[in-house]
């Protein structure tokens, strides 16, 4: 009887695995958010496309949520072709999303009556195959929704993001609920870095990964989004991880 390695057994209790979810041959690629401290915790390197990833504001407040809208416009602004974006409440500020990267030519706007008219719009989005992004705006999301979800954007090869957005103080209880997502994020605004002269600085905010199938947990202080839809690295920080990086390299020598 042969025995197997320790890294082939693994390897093929993963492809097992895979099979029994029902995307072993899929290969997904990743959208990376070019911060080594971000990227490095998710599979692949990167945002994998071809998922369905759940976003939402540190706390219920109009500030987390916007803060929240442009994290997910940055990620939809750095992915080619059209982007779907479905509302159920007309208050999403186009100019904002630009600021993010997303400009508003790129954007076609589907107003849903209601969260199960939302979902199928995002699910009929996500199949089409031809947009670079799907995200949807909405307050609850089961276990069933999300995987229809999640299966058709597996299909196509199209991100899809459940930007949660509640009403009342009782919808937010179902975030955290199990879900078929491949990541789910919160993010805070933080006050901006003061500047030498009057005026605003560049927004901060905390993004915190929550959850990454195959991946880890993060907390981490970053700039908002550019006009590219790229996150910054506050500079004392980025000077923080130049000089680890630097320390090991010369440990390394």
């Amino acid at each position: 009887m042969a025995f197997l390695s320790k890294t082939t057994a693994i390897a093929e209790l993963r492809d097992r695995i895979a099979d029994l979810e029902g995307n072993a041959t899929l290969v997904r690629k990743a959208l990376a958010f070019g911060i080594p401290e971000i990227d490095s915790r998710l599979p692949n390197g990167g945002l994998s496309l071809g998922g369905l990833h759940e976003i939402a504001g540190g706390g219920n407040g109009a500030i987390d949520g916007s803060a929240s809208a442009h994290f997910a416009a940055g990620i939809a602004a750095r992915t080619r072709g059209k982007v779907l974006w479905c509302v159920t409440r007309q208050d999403l500020f186009a100019p904002a999303l630009e600021q993010a990267g997303l400009a508003a030519d790129r954007v076609v706007y589907v107003e849903a009556g209601d969260d199960k008219t939302l979902l199928a719009c995002m699910e009929e989005g996500l199949r089409h195959g031809g947009l670079g992004a799907v995200v949807g705006e909405i307050a609850r999301l089961s276990m069933t929704a999300s995987r229809r979800l999640q299966l058709a954007a597996e299909d196509t090869g199209t991100i899809g993001i459940a930007l949660r957005r509640w009403r009342r103080q009782a919808e937010a209880m179902d975030f955290g609920q199990p879900t078929a997502a491949l990541t789910r994020w919160r993010v805070s605004a933080l006050p901006s870095r003061p500047l030498p002269v009057p005026g605003v600085g560049r927004a901060r905010w905390l993004v915190e990964l929550i959850r990454a199938r195959a991946g880890e947990s993060l907390d981490i202080e970053v700039e908002a989004c550019d006009g590219s839809g790229h996150l910054g690295l506050p500079a004392e920080l980025a000077d923080r991880s130049a000089a680890a990086g630097g320390w090991r390299h010369s440990a390394a020598s």
